[in-house]
């Protein structure tokens, strides 16, 4: 069974259609990396499956359980939000809390856990993203990279079944983005189950299980990474993968 199923999404923003009937299923384990040009729709779906945004239509199967995303309720989107985890592009941090504070902030208050019970946790999860040293410094004390594996702590503090990134590495320097995709790498070798929206191709091809691209609102192709990479159905999809070789040399 799959851990999420989404059937028929369909955004609109006053008279632009930003999604059209998306469709597309994530396994326990599997690693998606959503990949397309600018405006294609990547960030919207992510946000309207996590109730960012609110859907226009479509269903949402998440754990075995349907809910129709133009009615959900808020009591629904309490219950999955407690088993997900997201990762902004620009980190989301609070800037008047420290990295130690900013990832138990929602155990100690949304999950109501002993304070010292959820500092040992996300002791524990700074250790795990190499920002333990970094607890309690303030995020304008960090570089990008640092803020950005706080934030990842912070996803992972809930315990979550799946987490979502959002160009989790689009805001950092080039030579800050390699100490978040090998986190996200490790995450990914213990089983973490992650839908990512990136333009980071190196990572989508040696990393994500399945590749999915994305272009006016639409999923033009999707498969195992492997065959996504090496022999793409359409056409559509190999002029994209060969722009973003000329771009990145991968």
């Amino acid at each position: 069974m799959a851990m999420l199923e989404v059937h028929d999404l369909y955004k609109r923003f006053e008279q632009t259609e930003v999604l059209k009937g998306v469709s597309l299923s994530v396994d326990k384990g599997d690693v998606v990396a959503v990949l397309g040009p600018s405006g294609g729709g990547k960030t919207t779906l992510l946000r309207c499956i996590n109730f960012l945004e609110k859907a226009d239509s479509g269903t949402l199967v998440f754990d075995g359980v349907t809910h129709d995303l133009s009615s959900i309720t808020r009591a629904e989107i309490a219950s999955i939000r407690l088993r997900t985890g997201f990762v902004f592009q620009n980190y989301n941090l609070f800037r008047n809390k420290t990295a130690l504070q900013n990832v138990t902030e929602g155990l100690i208050i949304a999950r109501k856990m002993e304070k010292k019970e959820a500092e040992a946790r996300g002791m524990r999860l700074l250790e795990k993203v190499g920002m333990a040293d970094r607890a309690s410094h303030y995020p304008s004390q960090l570089s990008g990279g640092q803020q950005q594996r706080v934030a990842i702590a912070r996803a992972l503090s809930a315990d979550p079944q799946i987490i979502y990134f959002d160009e989790p590495t689009s805001a950092l320097d080039p030579e800050l983005i390699g100490e978040v995709l090998s986190v996200m790498r490790s995450l990914a070798e213990e089983g973490m189950t992650m839908i990512v929206v990136t333009h980071e191709m190196e990572f989508a091809k040696n990393v994500s299980s399945r590749s999915i691209f994305m272009e006016n609102g639409v999923i033009v192709e999707e498969g195992d990474s492997a065959s996504f990479f090496s022999n793409p159905k359409y056409d559509r999809t190999r002029e994209f993968l060969q722009m973003e070789e000329n771009r990145t040399g991968i």
